[in-house]
């Protein structure tokens, strides 16, 4: 696949390699020259690009295809053509020069690779409901097999952090909070690397866990969440589950807003905010777990 630089100067066509993205490195100025290096998210095939660029020393910054769109019909460029894209992209940076964030070195096609199996382990299951006879037995085989790549992903998972002397520390902060584990602690550490970086509105913001208002006129309609990193929100979900049970801080949290007539699905919602506001203080103090610890609701 061919990938566009663009710049106000030059285009270039270079293919979305390691080796393509060093050629361009050596075409554009020192990094200390340069304000900010804007990519798209595109499901990953931005990682090559990313993670080469931040190594040789440039600002970085990864933004949400979504947002790149509405900017181009904001400023009238409907047209969906890579030539428009890099434009866009470029005066995107320029216009709002999004914040440059820290990018976890260590790869994280593991942890993505651990969710697509995940998913494919559902929709397994799901079919069992309706399927008899042979079709049954190869589906029920299927599920073994994914179960086994399964635990050789976690394995894999554990060795990552493991040879990482600071994923070990963070790690280490994370699971101290009690049924907080190795899943969760290593899809954050690496879906996640601006945890306890940032302050408690701009991390929710970033996993698209700030409620947003939906007003227009006089009409004051609810407040929702949206956008953000979906693949952080699910494991944060399947984390609040657990915790609202058995973790003594978001259990009480839990039972106080279901006390006030909230609904459990925003409920559990909040508590996943709560979660990742607790999580991030954590990281940026360089503190574990404390029972008593307090953080604003």
């Amino acid at each position: 696949m061919v990938r566009r630089a663009y710049c106000p100067e030059q285009r270039i066509y270079l293919p979305n390699t390691e080796a393509g993205v060093k050629e361009l490195i050596s075409q554009i100025p020192d990094p200390t020259e340069v304000g900010r290096v804007i990519l798209k998210a595109t499901g990953g095939m931005e990682l090559t690009s990313a993670l080469t660029l931040h190594q040789a020393g440039f600002p970085v910054v990864v933004i949400n295809p979504r947002q790149s769109r509405n900017f181009a019909k904001a400023t009238n460029q409907l047209a969906k053509i890579d030539k428009v894209d890099v434009k866009i992209l470029a005066f995107f940076g320029e216009a709002l020069r999004p914040e440059v964030r820290t990018m976890a070195a260590e790869e994280t096609d593991l942890v993505t690779r651990r969710r697509q199996i995940v998913e494919m382990l559902t929709s397994e299951r799901n079919r069992l409901t309706s399927i008899r006879g042979k079709a049954r037995e190869d589906i029920e085989a299927n599920i073994g097999w994914l179960n086994q790549r399964l635990k050789g992903i976690d394995e894999q998972i554990a060795q990552q952090i493991k040879e990482s002397t600071l994923w070990t520390e963070q790690e280490a902060i994370l699971t101290s909070v009690p049924r907080v584990g190795i899943v969760v602690a290593s899809t954050l550490l690496s879906s996640l690397p601006e945890l306890g970086t940032l302050t408690p509105k701009q991390i929710s913001s970033l996993v698209g866990l700030a409620p947003m208002n939906c007003d227009s006129g006089q009409m004051r309609d609810k407040r929702r969440i949206t956008g953000g990193r979906a693949s952080v929100r699910a494991v944060l979900y399947m984390a609040a589950l657990v915790l609202v049970r058995y973790n003594p801080v978001i259990r009480a949290f839990y039972a106080r807003l279901l006390a006030r007539g909230k609904l459990k699905k925003v409920v559990l919602t909040a508590c996943m905010h709560k979660l990742l506001i607790i999580l991030n203080a954590m990281l940026k103090q360089k503190t574990a777990w404390r029972k008593a610890v307090v953080v604003p609701a």
